[in-house]
């Protein structure tokens, strides 16, 4: 037996130690993270995947950790996967998000696990998918996901979540950015927090005029909380719940995870070319070659890349 099916073995087992060696393979996206993650596939597919989304300082991680406690009381078993940027210039990061949920991690039901991004796009992590399997297969009923909070352009979770919670507050330019296309659309559920700020129930309404004005039969709910003051916390629980009897009927389901399966096809094709193509011309000067060609207004960037590719 292998050192990695040695893992996979120990982790089916419950063995935390384990899981927690396989997520730093995956996260590195090493030969042996590959190979479990592919023995880990087939066993996953039963967790409820729940990705929280929002511009900073809305209060997700405050939310996720009140929202946990509730799940947890529940009975729900959860993996927790926070994702925080890394810096464009010491390429690390603080994991703020394991300090504010510190008191989570005494519960041997809960596994939290906090990466960065390493400038990826989409309020993601490039592993973030794949720390989802193994925690999915690992048992958890219940894995939150949590974006970056950079804004708008958080939509990638949609693709990966069975259900997707976008978070806004009111008096920070949200009730302005809801009215925009993108990151609405993906909500299964909307929540305004801090509910206890001045204009919350002009957000609320606000939201609700666009919810009501969406095609479609099924109208997105709209929960008011305050995740300090744990307030609505079991109102989005149940809301959760709700969105997820609703993805298990068979037909929604099968439709929601030929998408799901769809993107992470693509997107990781996307990433395995790039990497190709820029390790096939680290050492022969050819990007060099082409980017100061583009730099020099020569070629246009578009011409650069059929180059690049081509080569």
């Amino acid at each position: 037996m292998s050192e990695v099916d040695a893992l996979v073995e120990r982790m089916r087992e419950g063995n935390r130690r384990a899981l927690s060696r396989i997520l730093t393979l995956i996260e590195n996206d090493t030969p042996d993270g590959r190979r479990a993650l592919a023995a880990l596939y087939p066993r996953s597919g039963r967790a409820h995947t729940v990705g929280l989304t929002g511009s900073a300082g809305s209060g997700k991680s405050t939310l996720v950790g009140a929202l946990a406690r509730e799940l947890r009381r529940r009975g729900k078993t959860l993996g927790i996967v926070a994702i925080d940027p890394t810096s464009p210039f010491s390429q690390g990061a603080l994991l703020g998000d394991r300090i504010r949920m510190q008191d989570l991690t005494s519960d041997p039901q809960v596994f939290l696990r906090s990466m960065a991004t390493r400038g990826n796009l989409g309020g993601l992590a490039p592993a973030t998918a794949g720390l989802v399997t193994a925690l999915d297969a690992f048992g958890k009923d219940v894995v939150l996901v949590e974006t970056v909070g950079a804004g708008q352009d958080e939509v990638e979770v949609a693709a990966m979540a069975d259900t997707t919670v976008v978070v806004l507050t009111p008096g920070s330019g949200d009730d302005v950015q809801a009215m925009k296309a993108g990151i609405m659309e993906i909500a299964d559920v909307l929540v305004v927090n801090k509910r206890d700020l001045p204009n919350a129930d002009l957000l609320a309404r606000q939201l609700q005029s666009i919810v009501d004005a969406a095609p479609g039969e099924r109208r997105t709910p709209i929960v008011r909380t305050s995740s300090a003051l744990g307030e609505g916390i079991d109102e989005l629980a149940d809301a959760l719940e709700a969105h997820r009897d609703y993805v298990s009927q068979p037909a929604v389901r099968e439709r929601h995870r030929e998408a799901q399966a769809r993107h992470q096809v693509l997107a990781l094709a996307r990433q395995m070319l790039l990497a190709r193509v820029v390790a096939d011309h680290s050492g022969d000067g050819k990007l060099e070659e082409l980017v100061a060609r583009v730099a020099r207004r020569e070629i246009d960037p578009h011409s650069a890349a059929d180059a690049l590719i081509a080569g």
